[in-house]
């Protein structure tokens, strides 16, 4: 089941409102939650949900050994992280191993090992690192064990944010899970976010993929320059409004259910340095390695050399948590390239260099770095790559009017070209300040725009899923 379904959006989720209107206790709703957030799982396959109870059962008794633990606590720790990951290295990267194991015994005549193919469970990235957040903050003496099986199972299978984040700490959400606030405003504001972020992931990110799909299915050498370049830019507003459009209604749901889950997105095409843009994209898979790999590592505190190199892990390591594949590999490895030359010495250049020529270096990083993200092997996209600095003559313009020569591409583009900006953000800032100095006549026609805006995206996303199409989020792969 996925949010932009009209199963999720006029079944399931106002079943569960309603049945959690009827519960006065945050027990009651913790239970109704996690029972809930089972059945969404279900949906896509019961040995799925298998083992994602498999895994809540795991850390729920293992958090507890190393609470009660005094001598052993290293040892229980230890062993949750090696069950944790070697439950995600056998269901994401088996193959993969397996994969590039045969192509180098290949060389030496050794026989290739035979493995089935082993199926990908939905959000196990997401949630095994939520699960790893919560016993190393026992560890850490943050938080305290949870002795409600209940409430660790709604933390780590909360269906809101189970499938594709935000990954939530669990000393971000642990007090959430005893006490908070199930109210119209949450349920109202909840619902706003919601169905703006269904308008991005509907109308703006599904349009955009029709875009970049077909371009992307074509042979490089049968492109222009200007061609592969418009692919590229639009994949990466694709991947951009696919993904926050989930995460805003991640964030809604939440709000919806009274939590408050931290923000993943911060108009990251607007960063000034690649540094900048991971403050900006995905921010809690970013805070997640900062806080439980790169400082653990060292840091920054142990010199320029053990700097780089714990920069090179990280980004090896967020390349191949997206995909078990060496694009993503060398697309997480580009990254850490820039962040260590940002940090010999071009960053403190591109501090004195005009704010859009540094906007423009970003982007061209962040564009280019999106081939290998987007490809299906390492040839493509160094082919792809190769032809996007050809500057093969061509008109990549006229080739994208007679691909696409529907009036509503042109509109979808220019408005995913603004919204990446904070210029929606600005306009609706200065209208509450508007109203804050007094003008009680703006509050009122303010709230009625946003409720017949909510109607609106919310009637237009419905018509585009009832005649079907592209739908699946792209960070469900992960």
């Amino acid at each position: 089941m996925v949010f932009s379904s009209l199963t999720f959006l006029f079944l399931f989720l106002p079943i569960v409102l309603f049945l959690l209107s009827l519960c006065r206790k945050t027990s009651y709703q913790n239970t109704l939650l996690f029972l809930s957030s089972l059945l969404f799982y279900a949906w896509g396959g019961v040995s799925y949900t298998l083992i994602l109870l498999t895994s809540i059962v795991v850390n729920y008794l293992v958090g507890n050994a190393i609470q009660r633990s005094t001598r052993h606590r290293k040892g229980w720790f230890t062993l949750g992280i090696i069950l944790n990951l070697s439950s995600l290295v056998f269901f994401k990267y088996a193959n993969f191993l397996v994969d590039n194991f045969n192509i180098l015994s290949g060389l030496f005549g050794i026989s290739p090992i035979t493995l089935k193919s082993v199926l990908l469970p939905i959000g196990i990235s997401f949630y095994t690192f939520q699960a790893i957040s919560y016993l190393t903050d026992v560890y850490r003496g943050q938080v305290q064990a949870q002795t409600n099986f209940i409430k660790l199972g709604t933390y780590i299978a909360l269906f809101p944010q189970l499938i594709a984040g935000p990954i939530i700490r669990y000393h971000d959400i642990h007090s959430q899970l005893n006490q908070r606030s199930y109210t119209w405003e949450n349920l109202y504001e909840g619902i706003q976010r919601f169905c703006f972020g269904l308008a991005r992931k509907v109308l703006i990110a599904n349009q955009l993929a029709l875009i970049a799909d077909d371009i992307f299915a074509r042979a490089p050498n049968t492109l222009t320059s200007a061609t592969t370049w418009i692919g590229a830019l639009v994949y990466a507003l694709q991947i951009y409004y696919d993904f926050a459009g989930y995460s805003d209604m991640a964030i809604g749901l939440g709000r919806m259910f009274g939590f408050r889950f931290p923000e993943n997105f911060n108009f990251p095409y607007i960063a000034s340095s690649v540094r900048e843009f991971w403050r900006r994209w995905h921010i809690t898979l970013s805070a997640w390695f900062k806080d439980y790999l790169y400082i653990p590592l060292g840091g920054n505190r142990k010199g320029k050399f053990r700097t780089y190199l714990n920069l090179y892990i990280v980004f090896f390591l967020t390349g191949l948590w997206h995909g078990a594949s060496w694009t993503f590999v060398i697309w997480g490895l580009l990254h850490g390239t820039f962040m260590v030359i940002e940090r010999v010495g071009f960053g403190k250049l591109l501090e004195k260099t005009f704010k859009p020529l540094r906007i423009l270096y970003t982007l061209l990083v962040v564009v280019t770095a999106w081939v290998f993200f987007r490809a299906d092997s390492l040839d493509y996209a160094v082919r792809f790559i190769g032809r996007m600095f050809s500057f093969q003559l061509g008109d990549g313009l006229s080739a994208f009017v007679t691909f696409y020569n529907q009036p509503q591409y042109f509109i979808v583009v220019a408005i995913a070209l603004l919204g990446s900006t904070p210029l929606f953000d600005f306009l609706n800032k200065k209208w509450k300040t508007a109203i804050q100095n007094g003008n009680k006549g703006l509050e009122h026609t303010r709230y009625v725009c946003v409720i017949l805006g909510i109607v609106a995206v919310l009637f237009v996303s419905c018509c585009f899923l009832v005649t079907g199409g592209y739908n699946p989020f792209i960070y469900f792969r992960f």
